[in-house]
């Protein structure tokens, strides 16, 4: 499954280009469907969850062309649809959380679908419904056999409507705008997902020759069209890898650059980093991290602990709490992180506990950090990556930690993070895969 390790203790120093954003890249590589002509992608990010769907794509059919590192050109002119009922393709989408959002597009291009329960990080419950609900909005129907784990859905001809999103859910409104921009007639989606990512594909459907108001909002307008064109577009750069390394610049007291980072499209993020008393600088489109010998968490104006909590966009988002929990760990103060969106993201701190961290966990959404304030450094120790975004909490610790650390099933840190040890080693980390 393949291993870190890691001595910690040091500081970095230098320049990283963060890569481009994963969640956007599932989402835009589902919409090569909706086209038998081509598409042109750049900016995707080398990592496995990608490179899962785009051979998930070859395997539909959808001609693939590598032009360059993170450069592809698809045209998904002939689509093999009987590929979706056989065994290879109900083991390849069960691995890949993202292969749910090929529904959308193929139910408006073919007026039918087939998909496995996907698969992804083990963080609680992730519900389908909200796609599925509004797939029956707009006139699909489907069914679940509960022995296979095997959805199939049907809409030979979907019709606009109005809906009101059960939540805000980032893949269900993805998924259905992409079904809604060929239904016959105009839809409204209320309570839409309205993040950059999602903006990034309604914007990229326009280009395609889609008819969508709306975007940015939480209200979107779509009015269908019998058919969308080929188009090119650019990956925005990855925020949850640019928090990243805002925190691993604070925890190791680094000076950083993170370069091109899109800055109007990182939201709250650099407001979230300043309240644990994080300063950044921003140099054009560069953000400059100094080095921090010390940062201290903000109190709330009555003077009450301060709460950092999850929320959709433009809310912080859930995927950097993990960071922001052990970034606290080495600041003066006290935080509570609250984990409201998913149940089981926080369990990874018995982790940090046994490397001294200060952490009381309240139950599965809620706990409480008390930081050190870099007086006692975390200590190494050997631990095992549950996720994606728990297993880079982990490095960064070990990355601030005295000692050796070892992380093993680092595969789940492939997943969303490109050649991160290469990266690391260009900033002066001790860091070797083994």
């Amino acid at each position: 499954m393949g291993t870190f390790k890691i001595t910690g203790g040091k500081k970095l120093q230098g320049a990283i280009t963060p890569q481009g954003a994963k969640n956007e890249t599932l989402q835009i590589l589902c919409a090569v469907l909706l086209t038998p002509e081509e598409v042109r992608i750049s900016n995707i990010p080398d990592i496995v969850d990608v490179n899962k769907l785009i051979d998930l794509l070859g395997d539909l059919g959808v001609y693939v062309k590598k032009n360059g590192p993170g450069d592809f050109t698809f045209k998904a002119e002939n689509v093999n649809l009987d590929y979706l009922t056989s065994e290879t393709f109900k083991q390849k989408g069960a691995s890949l959380r993202g292969s749910i959002m090929i529904v959308g597009p193929l139910l408006a291009r073919f007026g039918k679908a087939f998909i496995p329960k996907p698969g992804g990080d083990k963080i609680g419950r992730r519900r389908l419904d909200t796609h599925f609900l509004g797939f029956e909005k707009l006139g699909a129907k489907f069914q679940y056999d509960a022995k296979d784990t095997f959805y199939s859905v049907d809409a030979s001809q979907l019709k606009g409507t109005y809906m009101l999103l059960d939540e805000a859910s980032v893949t269900g409104t993805a998924n259905v705008v992409m079904a809604a921009v060929m239904a016959k007639g105009k839809t409204t989606i209320y309570n839409a997902a309205c993040e950059p990512y999602l903006q990034q594909l309604c914007k990229m459907l326009v280009r395609m020759g889609a008819k969508i108001d709306g975007i940015g909002s939480n209200m979107l307008h779509i009015e269908g069209v019998s058919e969308l064109g080929g188009t090119t577009h650019r990956i925005l750069p990855d925020m949850i890898e640019i928090g990243s390394w805002i925190g691993m610049a604070a925890m190791t007291g680094s000076e950083i650059t993170i370069k091109d980072v899109s800055y109007p499209d990182l939201g709250i993020i650099p407001t979230v980093f300043r309240r644990l008393g994080i300063h950044t600088e921003l140099r054009g489109d560069d953000l400059f991290i100094p080095s921090h010998d010390h940062y201290e968490i903000e109190s709330f104006i009555d003077g009450s602990i301060m709460t950092i909590a999850d929320a959709p966009w433009p809310g912080f988002t859930p995927d950097l709490l993990s960071i922001i929990l052990v970034t606290a760990t080495q600041a003066r103060g006290s935080v509570l992180i609250h984990q409201k969106m998913f149940e089981s993201r926080l369990f990874f701190t018995d982790k940090l506990i046994d490397m001294g961290a200060q952490i009381i966990l309240c139950d599965p959404h809620r706990a409480t950090v008390i930081g050190l304030d870099k007086q006692s450094p975390l200590r190494a120790t050997t631990m095992t990556s549950p996720d994606i975004r728990a297993g880079v909490s982990l490095l960064i610790a070990a990355l601030s930690a005295e000692g050796t650390s070892t992380i093993h099933n680092i595969n789940q840190i492939d997943r969303g993070y490109q050649n991160i040890d290469g990266r690391l080693q260009a900033l002066g980390a001790d860091i070797v895969r083994l």
